[in-house]
């Protein structure tokens, strides 16, 4: 039997539903909740009484220091934003492709990370390569066949949200460089459930929401950029970017010299308070043991699975498999009656692309498995 290796009693809803839909909205702990409830009470409801300009001013460094940690970047290059959106948009300005340039996507990926860059080539002279994500194919291959000496830039998800195929950055980045194209990777569906080293990668930019597998709520995201991208303006600039915010001389461009440059105005304080309770469990978990216990779910669930009528869209054996993020699809039933009926039953899955998406977290046990494996 495996058990989960975070306390369940943290999670309210699991005494009664198994919970397989992390990629989605994701649980929040108790130590995040509790976190929250905290500097709601003793300290935003009372304004500058409990918090002053001083502090507010450095008040998302601690939250810089642990995703740094978490990614393997150093703090100075992490930009703690309101939204991976909010990032993703800014790119094809700050990318400035030139005319005839190149952006390759792919063509099932995240909206946040394609949508910027349709707009931005409605209006100037670039175009976008789509590449198709086939089920028995290398996406990683796929991708690096489309590259050439007009490509400026790659846009990529590191998990795919809606397959949980699982890119190979190292070899991406690779072949970006030889054409001096740039690599920007969101590593929304991965941070939190499989190790993420950017300074492996070396990609231009990397980019994270604060929730899912990270535990947090919303109102909060990441981004690293690399030492080069740093020394650009951003496109976009609030009042929050320099190194001390409440300089607040209007006649000034007061930018940090860091990631920091990037925050544009106040944030939401609360979910950085509950971000940071989350991360620290996360680090004291370690992600690869949670990327461990994802794959010996994932196993007892594809096992149970060979005399259903339902497979995976990505075999185990593939090399871009994530064992936490696994779709099923089935030519033998519908879909959306298969999601109604294990929501009926208590078992939260997702839909993405008309296939059930199981996501798999430290808090889920080879119960939760079987329940959905019976339903099915």
């Amino acid at each position: 039997m495996i058990q989960s290796i975070s306390s369940r009693l943290d999670y309210p809803c699991l005494r009664t539903i198994s919970y397989l839909n992390q990629a989605s909205l994701g649980l929040m702990g108790e130590p995040a909740v509790t976190a929250m409830h905290h500097f709601l009470d003793e300290t935003a409801r009372h304004g500058n009484l409990k918090m002053s300009d001083a502090e507010e001013s450095v008040f998302l460094q601690p939250l810089r220091s642990r995703f740094a940690q978490l990614i393997g970047s150093e703090k100075n290059n992490v930009a703690i934003v309101a939204s991976a959106s909010e990032i993703l948009s800014q790119l094809p300005a700050l990318l400035s492709p030139t005319e005839e340039s190149k952006i390759i996507l792919v063509a099932t990926d995240f909206p946040a990370i394609t949508r910027p860059w349709i707009a931005y080539c409605q209006a100037n002279p670039c175009r976008i390569c789509f590449v198709e994500e086939e089920p028995d194919q290398s996406l990683t291959d796929q991708i690096i066949q489309n590259l050439d000496a007009q490509t400026v830039a790659v846009c990529i998800s590191f998990v795919q949200f809606a397959s949980g195929r699982r890119l190979n950055i190292s070899r991406l980045r690779a072949a970006s460089q030889a054409v001096g194209a740039k690599l920007v990777v969101d590593v929304t569906q991965a941070a939190g459930a499989v190790p993420v080293s950017v300074q492996e990668w070396d990609a231009d930019v990397v980019v994270c929401s604060g929730y899912k597998w990270l535990g947090g709520h919303g109102g909060i995201a990441f981004a690293r950029f690399s030492d080069a991208l740093l020394e650009k303006q951003p496109p976009f600039i609030g009042w929050f970017g320099g190194d001390d915010p409440f300089n607040m001389d209007a006649k000034q461009l007061l930018l940090s010299k860091t990631a920091a440059r990037y925050t544009q105005a106040t944030l939401s304080y609360i979910s950085v308070v509950g971000l940071n309770a989350a991360l620290d469990e996360l680090l004291k978990t370690s992600v690869e043991r949670i990327h461990n216990h994802s794959s010996q779910l994932a196993e007892v669930l594809l096992t149970g699975l060979t005399n259903l009528e339902w497979e995976a869209f990505i075999e185990a054996d593939a090399d871009e498999f994530s064992p936490h993020i696994i779709t099923l699809q089935t030519a033998r039933h519908n879909v959306q009656s298969a999601l109604q009926k294990l929501e009926k039953n208590g078992v939260i899955c997702g839909n993405r692309n008309g296939r059930i998406r199981v996501s798999l977290a430290h808090y889920n046990n080879e119960d939760d498995i079987q329940s959905l494996l019976k339903v099915l």
